[in-house]
């Protein structure tokens, strides 16, 4: 099976979107704990609960690795980012037997991109999509490395890795917004 995430309910066939690699895609993981993170972007959830007003696309925000078995690790770059961008969040995730490769490679374990539509076997509301990450957390499928955990040069990293995106979002006045409001650090 291939997984796929999205807060929108009802799809039949899953239609290639132009993604951040700038060419139509659509995303699947052949782990369904993997695509959990995809039911919310913690840009566009700031943007609207601080009615900050953007236009198009907003930018995707996945604070997210993998560690060497492949297991999904969340990373908070924030304290409570894990609950200020999931918890409550509501969503589903469909599932195809069948994706025809796009053959676009993405440097993600388990991920397989089509360039093609897919037809949805299933679909699975997920009511929380923090309750969610937790349940997957606590089977061991996937972890959190939690702000309060993160030692000093993780948060030294963190400053200046948010720093440089601030930098360099010239063009993404939502993403320069979330920063902002999340890593007062930032000038």
């Amino acid at each position: 099976m291939y997984f796929h995430a999205s807060p929108i309910g009802g799809i039949k066939l899953l239609e290639p979107r132009i993604s951040n690699h700038g060419i139509p895609l659509i995303y699947f993981s052949k782990k369904r704990e993997n695509v959990l993170v995809y039911l919310s972007n913690a840009i566009e959830k700031y943007c609207k609960e601080t009615g900050f007003d953007f236009f198009g696309e907003c930018t995707k925000w996945g604070s997210y690795g993998f560690h060497k078995d492949g297991t999904q690790r969340i990373e908070e770059y924030y304290p409570n980012a894990l609950v200020d961008t999931y918890k409550g969040v509501s969503g589903y995730i469909y599932a195809a037997e069948e994706v025809t490769d796009s053959g676009f490679q993405i440097q993600i374990p388990d991920a397989v991109t089509s360039s093609n539509p897919v037809l949805v076997k299933s679909c699975e509301f997920v009511p929380d999509a923090y309750e969610a990450i937790l349940a997957a957390e606590q089977e061991g499928l996937l972890s959190v490395s939690r702000y309060e955990d993160a030692s000093q040069t993780q948060l030294e990293w963190i400053e200046r890795t948010m720093q440089k995106e601030y930098e360099e979002a010239i063009d993404q006045p939502e993403y320069r917004h979330f920063i902002e409001g999340k890593f007062p650090f930032v000038k």
